[in-house]
């Protein structure tokens, strides 16, 4: 039994140990560096000029891609759901959006048939809307 009684002090005096043998160790890991790139020799003031020193040289770095033009199916989608939200008579957050060449489908529900045409006339009100898609469903309390 005398080994049990001791245990605890054994495990908190080995603890100390160890935490004062990993004082003063970094392990945090260094970056690492990139090598300089080396220079080409300068040339002497007097040397003459050739036509390759004085032709630019290409940029090593790629040339970045232009920003690609806003998606007009997505603008067009935000603003109708925009005015749904706008539109008092309309619960616009029940309805989701999405459209395709102009041509816009209203999805969700509606708490009423009422309900249902002023979301359809909002949505056609909006520039740029062609045509209008009604996929509300009714249900009433929504």
């Amino acid at each position: 039994m005398p080994l049990l009684r001791h245990a605890p002090i054994r495990l908190i005096a080995l603890a100390v140990v160890l935490g004062v043998a990993a004082c003063g160790q970094d392990e945090t890991p260094k970056p690492a560096t990139k090598p300089a790139a080396s220079a080409p020799p300068a040339a002497p003031a007097n040397a003459p000029k050739s036509a390759e020193a004085l032709t630019p040289t290409p940029s090593a770095q790629p040339a970045s891609p232009a920003p690609s033009a806003p998606d007009p199916d997505k603008a067009l989608a935000a603003k109708v759901k925009a005015a749904l939200e706008a539109a008092k008579t309309v619960s616009g957050q029940q309805i989701d959006v999405t459209a395709k060449d102009g041509a816009v489908t209203l999805w969700g529900t509606v708490g009423d048939p009422n309900e249902q045409a002023k979301a359809v006339e909002a949505a056609k009100a909006v520039p740029g809307v062609k045509a209008v898609e009604n996929k509300l469903a009714i249900v009433k309390g929504s």
